[in-house]
């Protein structure tokens, strides 16, 4: 009952993600040189990180992302069971949340600005699978050593832990979104990539792997560097 509550918060924060951070890209759009849009997108994603912190984080940790949880996994903090539910709910979540802003801008009449949900991209790095994979494993190395260090039994953040790790991911967003849309979580790629493929838009699951490989590989060095450097 207890890891079910768990599951249920991390379905809940993982579709507000997706609504609030790729339905601010979808109606404001992100291109690099439409500043506002820019900021506005990376500003929602961390605030709804903050939102949900102080709002499921006493009940799940607010992992809302398989690459947190898989850091939080190498750290001993969570078992392999657990893990896999946490996968699933994020998963779910961000389908859902997908879903249900494919349904409001079809209904509302709004464009798509991104033309595939807010999904993430390769062209902001010329289409190189490589550049893609090296700016997920940079960012997400850089959110989740964040998230690890305000977590940690050491850390003495008080009630600012929820603020810090909400605007770090705001900034590894003001580099990543023209690069690579920012994804830095498998689970808010895959849901915009698949609701996008059954609306008929195949671009965006094409290179779905790279924003499920390159989050995760930057999550476990993250926690492996973390470990090390908190050893005595």
């Amino acid at each position: 009952m207890k890891n079910s509550k768990k599951f249920i918060a991390e379905f809940i924060g993982t579709l507000v993600l997706v609504v609030m951070g790729c339905g601010t890209a979808m109606l404001v759009g992100c291109a690099a040189d439409a500043g506002c849009g820019y900021i506005l997108t990376a500003l929602a994603f961390g605030l709804v990180i903050v939102g949900m912190a102080y709002c499921i984080g006493n009940i799940s940790g607010c992992h809302i992302n398989p690459a947190v949880s898989l850091g939080v996994l190498i750290r001993g903090g969570m078992t392999f069971e657990e893990f896999a539910g946490y996968i699933i709910s994020q998963c779910l979540g961000a389908f859902v949340g997908s879903g249900l802003l494919a349904l409001i801008f079809k209904l509302g009449g709004v464009t798509d600005m991104t033309g595939g949900l807010g999904s993430n991209g390769l062209s902001g790095v010329g289409g190189s699978v490589l550049a893609g994979l090296i700016v997920e494993i940079v960012l997400t190395f850089i959110f989740v050593m964040t998230i690890l260090g305000v977590t940690s039994k050491k850390a003495n953040h008080g009630s600012f832990g929820g603020i810090v790790i909400g605007f770090t991911l705001t900034l590894v967003h003001i580099l990543g979104i023209g690069l690579t849309g920012t994804s830095v979580n498998p689970a808010r790629s895959i849901g915009p990539a698949l609701v996008a493929l059954i609306s008929g838009n195949v671009q965006p699951i094409s290179s779905i792997w790279v924003f499920i490989i390159g989050p995760l590989v930057g999550a476990a060095i993250a926690a492996c560097v973390y470990n090390f450097l908190e050893k005595e």
